[in-house]
This record gives structure tokens, sequence and C-alpha cells, in this order.
């Protein structure tokens, strides 16, 4: 051994010398005893357990040592060793101790000692592997033995875990896998992958704490559940929406959210690199991913998972491309036919609507729903408008009989984003009502109390019906309620005990279209979020910018 590794080795050179001091004077069941009574306390937090799963972490560049020892009683003693690396690859080896024969003498029972030389001359290295694939090696000792094992990741900091056995025979802590643990796509479609794999042996054994979880992404494969896992978390993960119900603390990490429904078990995260899901589908082996995207490709790994000792096996993964999108078809505008188009974010493509004009003069109207969208108009191949939405817009345009007008949306967010679109003759009916200057709501602080608030909002020259709705939220709800809201929903999508009123008001004069309400019933330093509809001839509301206000907390 070289110098500069001394101080790391020195410990073993003593462990060594006791060791071989037993096993030269007096290899006995007694000195057996003794010896491991010396090795317990020399190292009892570095000796791997006998049949129990160890997490290990490793530092980077710096070797860590684990021990056990198969002692003499068999004529043969089997043991197995299975490593999985949890992050990136690392290297590990096994070397094994054999003390030499005894070749003891009378003068020299009590005072032979132990050189370096003589330790390095009995060690042999029986297994070495690098990589991150999950390892078993399997030995046989027919004498009394010590084995080291030596784990090194050069790439970072990480962790394993090792599982070490002397139990070869009643059964085995991970599931078993088939004699071919392939996956294979039996089907692609644009949305969706279907995907089986043959049974594993555990299954049949052990049917009730056995299934199989699979994971879906859209960066690669992975060796192990454990990789999988370190990899999401260090991706870092958003909490999605929907909250529900945890079945197994091991699948389930504290910024995991897992989905129960139609006897699917379903983990989802929000990750930078794309949605990572983990699906958990008890016994069956045949299984359709739904819900991806278009021309897109997708990794897919299965474990089969003992939901008892948390231990799994992996699959060999497997990877499919969904079929691209065809070429949307350009939808055709009606007069004065409302049109609700939902445009994904992630592909940043353009929706297409085309109107035939039968009057020159042409009034398109758009909605904005949720998200940010840009809307670009041509007339005959010619651009005639383009901008990005914001609530309400109008636009009049006049040309020639039988124009041809295309609308082209894309979102301009990562998020869905949503519109209502109508295009008709100019002295058609009116979609939405006649519109104010400003969409605000107004709130007095000064009018503010306990129990009480009081908002204002503009009106116009029309006669049109205005409702206003509150609703209790917490502090941390105040963004999700203001930026997640659909501005086309109406009070159809309120609970009946948000309502606070419904009037009816206009001034002919807009300088005075403007009316107060005083909402009264309400708790002392409480948040609360209201909402003004505006209803006009047709019917179809038009929502108010939402408006937080807090009741004051003393009076």
């Amino acid at each position: 051994l070289k110098m500069s590794w001394f101080w790391l080795y020195f410990p073993l050179h003593l462990l060594m010398a006791t060791f071989l001091c037993h096993s030269i004077k007096a290899p006995t069941t007694s000195s057996q005893e003794s010896f491991k009574t010396d090795l317990s306390n020399f190292y009892h937090s570095l000796i791997l357990a006998d049949g129990k799963e160890t997490t290990i972490h490793l530092l980077k560049d710096i070797p860590k040592r684990y021990y056990f020892v198969l002692e003499e009683g068999r004529v043969l003693a089997p043991f197995s060793v299975t490593v999985t690396p949890c992050d990136v690859p690392i290297e590990w080896s096994i070397l094994v101790y054999k003390p030499p024969p005894a070749k003891a003498t009378p003068g020299d029972h009590d005072t032979r000692e132990v050189s370096e030389s003589q330790v390095s001359s009995i060690a042999s290295t029986i297994f070495n592997y690098k990589g991150n694939s999950v390892e078993t090696y399997m030995g046989m000792s027919s004498h009394s033995a010590l084995y080291l094992l030596e784990f090194l990741s050069t790439e970072r900091d990480t962790h394993i875990t090792v599982y070490f056995t002397t139990d070869t025979t009643s059964g085995h802590l991970y599931p078993e896998l088939p004699m071919d643990p392939r996956i294979d796509v039996i089907g692609i479609g644009h949305t969706t992958v279907t995907l089986t794999w043959k049974h594993s042996p555990s299954v049949l054994q052990h049917g009730e704490s056995i299934q199989y979880c699979l994971l879906v992404n859209e960066k690669h494969n992975y060796k192990s559940l454990c990789a999988a896992e370190t990899a999401i978390r260090s991706s870092g993960m958003k909490l999605p929406r929907t909250l529900a119900l945890s079945l197994s603390p091991y699948l389930l990490e504290p910024q995991q959210v897992m989905i129960l429904s139609n006897s699917e078990l379903s983990i989802i995260n929000k990750v930078s690199s794309g949605e990572v899901r983990q699906v958990c589908m008890g016994t069956r082996n045949t299984y359709t991913v739904p819900n991806l995207s278009p021309s897109t490709q997708y990794y897919f790994d299965v474990f089969i998972v003992n939901i008892l000792t948390n231990a799994s096996a992996a699959y060999t993964g497997t990877f499919a491309r969904t079929l691209e999108e065809p070429e949307p078809k350009v939808t055709e505008l009606k007069d004065g036919k409302v049109v609700h188009v939902v445009l994904d974010g992630k592909k940043q493509k353009f929706y297409s609507l085309q109107y035939q004009a039968r009057h020159k003069k042409i009034h398109f109207t758009f909605q904005l729903c949720q998200g940010q969208i840009q809307v670009h108009i041509t007339r005959n191949g010619k651009t005639v408008a383009s901008e990005n939405l914001s609530g309400l817009r109008y636009f009049s345009l006049k040309g020639k009989l039988l124009d041809t007008y295309l609308v082209q949306l894309r979102s301009t967010e990562d998020s869905n984003s949503s519109v209502k679109v109508q295009a008709s003759p100019h002295f058609h009916k009116p979609l939405f009502p006649l519109l104010p200057e400003s969409l605000k709501i107004k709130s007095f602080s000064k009018l503010r109390t306990c129990r009480s608030v009081t908002i204002a909002w503009l009106g116009t020259q029309e006669e049109s019906k205005y409702c206003v709705y509150r609703k209790r939220i917490e502090e941390d709800q105040i963004w999700k309620e203001l930026q997640s809201a659909d501005r086309c929903s109406g009070p159809e999508s309120r609970q009946k005990s948000e309502k606070v009123l419904c009037k009816y008001f206009y001034d002919l004069n807009l300088q005075r279209a403007v009316t107060t309400e005083t909402i009264k019933g309400l708790e002392a330093g409480t948040l609360y979020l209201f909402d003004v509809y505006l209803f006009g001839p047709s019917g179809i509301p038009v929502r108010y910018h939402s408006k937080v206000v807090k009741t004051r907390k003393k009076c």
C-alpha cells in the first residue's frame, strides 16, 4: 500500500493483525468469537449488516469501506452482495483477506508480529465494477475470511444501497425479474403508447404485496427506482394542483403528490426537464400511457416493487416516439357563432380560423379566458391586425364582399391558454355587452371596517345587470386565484353562498356612471376576493378584474 493512503488503511492493518494473530495462534471456535469481538470493538459502525439493505452516502473522490466476516462451520458458505447506485456511476470492488496456513513454533507463540507486506500478500480482489447498473455478486467461501467492500464516486457526492446476505435459500429481498425482462411497445398513437412486459415470478408467490410501477419521462431511462427518484428530486419539483391519497411511504416524497383513480396510483412531478409520471397499476402487465404530447420521445421504465419491504427491481427500459400531430385543419367561422379555442403552450403553434365575408364591414370579438394569446388577422393574405390580447378585444374591419379572413391564435405562455372568438357583420347583434372604460374594481381603504368593505366599479350608458360575489381566501391563495381564474366563466361556476347581490344601473353621463356597494357581514382581519359580473342583452357575462381586500383586524 502507498504511504499516501497509510492513514486510511492504518486501522485495517490493526484489524488484520488481530485477524491473523487469532488465525495463526489457534484457529478454533473460541478464537473466532474473540476475533468477532475485536472486530466489533474496532469497526462496529463499518460492519455490513447481514440480511438488511444499507444506505451508504459517498463523498466525491473519498473511498468508503465496509466489512463482513464469513466463519468456518460449513463446508461451503454462500453469500451475495447487491449494490444499487442511486445517481451517478460508481466504482466498487470486493477484496478477501484469508489467513495463511498456521506454522506456529514454540518460540513465537506469543510474540509473532504481522507486517504490512504480509497483510497485502493475503489480500486478493475477487470482484470489481464501474457503472450505474444494479449489480449482484454471488460467492462461496470454504474457510474463515474477512471481506472488504470499497466504494468510490469520482463524479460527485451521491448515495447507494447495499444488500448483503448469507441466507441465499429462504428467499430474496428484491422481487424477481422474468427470464426476459424487456418492455415491449405494442401500440403508438398521437398521445398514447401501449406497453406490455412479462410477469415477475414474485407476482405469483407474493401477489398481494407486489405491484408494477411505471415511470415515464422525456430525458432517459433509469436503471433503478432509487436512481429515478434521486433524479426527480435533484431537478426540482413543482407541486401539482390536485391533492390526493398516499398509499405507500416508499413511493411518496414530501414534495410529491399521488393521485388514485380507477385503482391506479399515479405520481406526477413537474421538473425542469419536463413532466415525470409514476403510475402503479397493481399486477397488470399491460398498460396504455395516456395524455402524451404528439411527436415527442418518451422513456419508459417498469419496476416490480414489494410494498412491504420497499425493495424493487428494474425491467430493461425502452423508449418510443409518439406520432406526429396531423396538420391542424382550418376551422370555419360562421356569422355570430362563438368558438372556444384552447391553445397548448408547449407547442407554440398557431391555431387557424377562417371566415368569408358576406358583408363589407366585419366585426371580430375576442374574449381572453386564460393565459396570454397573440392574434394575427390577414385579409386575402395581407396582415390587417396583429397584437397580444388582454381581456376583451374588438376588431372592426372594412373590406369587400367575399373577402377571406384568416385568424391565427398562439399561446405566448408555457401553460395552456384559451379564448372565445366571434366573427359577425358589423350590424349583427353584439355578443358582449357595452363595456366601461375600465374593468377594474376599486376599494376604499378609509371605508374598511372589521365587518365591512366598500367597493366601486364603472358602468355604461346602457342599462345592464351587475352581480357581486365574494370569497374568503388565505394569503398563499392570492396568486393562484388571480392568475389561474377563468375569465370567461360566469356565476354558474360559483357557489351560491358566495353571491352577495345583483343590481341594475346606467347613466347617460359616463362621468357619473359609477356605482358603489358596501358588503357587510365579514370577519375581522380576513382576506376576501371580490368579483363583479356584467350581463348584456345576450346574457353572456363579462367578468371584471378580481379584487382582494382585507378587513381591519381591530376597530
